[in-house]
């Protein structure tokens, strides 16, 4: 098993990627960050696939912007590592939207993609 810092790393690896393409408005490099078969759970009816991921970020607003914090980690198994965040997206026209996000990051070949992507609003 990874230890918890190499298991942060991992995950800051992606999120820092999806991140970036996220403040880009990039929802074709969004996407890549997925695997093929990924569930996808944001604010809206969930989908299956990165062609779903990336018509949800392609409908979001020029201006979205991500920040987020780690708050716990947990491998799964040897290519299987969970995540838990909260996330801030900030918009350029109201106010920021708080949400928790739970990943689950699966490693394909050398490269660990999200697999499972599950947006919550908790008040």
């Amino acid at each position: 098993m990874t230890s918890t810092t190499a298991q942060e790393a991992i995950l800051r690896g992606v999120m820092d990627r999806w991140k970036t393409a996220v403040d880009a408005h990039e929802p074709q490099e969004v996407a890549s960050y997925f695997t093929e078969d990924a569930i996808f759970q944001g604010l809206h009816p969930y989908t299956v696939g990165r062609q779903g991921v990336a018509e949800y970020y392609d409908s979001q607003p020029p201006g979205l912007a991500a920040d987020y914090q780690v708050l716990e980690t947990r491998q799964l198994a040897e290519d299987v590592l969970l995540g838990y965040l909260d996330v801030d997206f900030s918009f350029t026209d109201r106010p920021t939207l708080k949400v928790t996000l739970s990943v689950v990051f699966r490693r394909v070949t050398d490269q660990w993609l999200i697999a499972h992507y599950q947006v919550s609003q908790l008040n």
